[in-house]
């Protein structure tokens, strides 16, 4: 297969992952243009994550399009400079249709139509990428606190970059979006307690463990005691909180993108809702919504506006 043909398919199941979130990324019901952006925001932020993570194809075709080696392609710090790097001549071609030349990576390349159309800033962008090397040298997390400045890294910016896309970007609505981009970040670390412990990580406090008496030898059994299970119900207690806190962005919104936030909070909520159905316990498996649970909590959020 030729390295331009790899490079196609790597995009095309990079793009594929939106099918196994908790919410609908780009619903058929927008309009194409919004579709293809989101699409476009979606294919970065999970290529960023992937880096991170370590997850990209054997075979280094990552790196090449990068234009690392691909003995580099393990090298997660040097992937994710380069792909800063990559970012930064994306939003140059936007701008200006000049400096250090296109995009090489085609989902970094996706992103220059949304830019040039929604003008976004590149800040956001940029914090995903800090957030990932975050994860490569911070694997615990003391307080509460130091896990929402983490969320502010790794999840509010792409709320940010949507309401960007949509021009409906207001400090009170920046507000409520952090919350939710929040709260769907904490749903998904205790969806992946598991996962994650695997790659070293915890995301669950270490004081919240302290207070309710969980170890670490107690998040890596097969299912969770009494014990992790009473965390795990604190912990999406005050991520269903932080979604009721940010759901009024819904009403305070027009048209189809109403459907879309309403689509968000009740992915949320329907996950919040399966690991509440589980016994909290999220050592088992990852407690997963139904289409129909997430479809009823997404309507009912966009009838009450909040």
């Amino acid at each position: 297969m030729s390295s331009l043909a790899t490079a196609g398919s790597g995009t095309d199941a990079v793009l594929a992952k939106s099918a196994h979130e908790n919410f609908p990324v780009a619903p058929r019901f927008l309009p194409r243009a919004w579709r293809d952006d989101l699409m476009a925001l979606y294919g970065y932020a999970r290529l960023v994550d992937d880096i991170g993570d370590g997850d990209l194809p054997p075979g280094g075709a990552d790196a090449l399009l990068l234009g690392l080696p691909p003995d580099l392609a393990d090298d997660r710090p040097a992937m994710l400079d380069a792909l800063e790097a990559d970012l930064e001549r994306a939003f140059a071609t936007a701008r200006h249709g000049q400096g250090g030349g296109p995009p090489r990576h085609p989902l970094v390349a996706r992103l220059v139509p949304t830019v040039e159309r929604a003008g976004l800033d590149p800040e956001p962008f940029r914090a995903l990428i800090e957030a990932n090397r975050v994860d490569q040298h911070t694997h615990r997390y003391t307080t509460f606190e130091e896990l929402l400045g983490y969320c502010e890294l790794s999840a509010n910016p792409v709320g940010r970059m949507v309401l960007g896309v949509t021009g409906t970007a207001t400090p009170e609505r920046v507000r409520r979006s952090d919350a939710i981009c929040t709260a769907l970040q904490l749903i998904e670390h205790l969806q992946d307690v598991a996962e994650d412990l695997a790659r070293g990580r915890i995301y669950l406090p270490a004081d919240a463990m302290a207070r309710f008496h969980v170890t670490e030898a107690d998040l890596a059994a097969p299912s969770a005691n009494a014990s992790v299970r009473t965390l795990v119900a604190h912990l999406t207690d005050r991520a269903r909180r932080l979604l009721d806190e940010g759901a009024p962005l819904v009403g305070s919104v027009r048209g189809r993108l109403r459907l879309v936030l309403a689509g968000f909070i009740g992915g949320g909520r329907a996950a919040a809702r399966a690991i509440a159905d589980a016994g909290y316990d999220v050592l088992a498996g990852p407690p997963k919504a139904s289409k129909g649970r997430l479809l009823y909590a997404a309507g009912t959020t966009l009838r009450r506006g909040a």
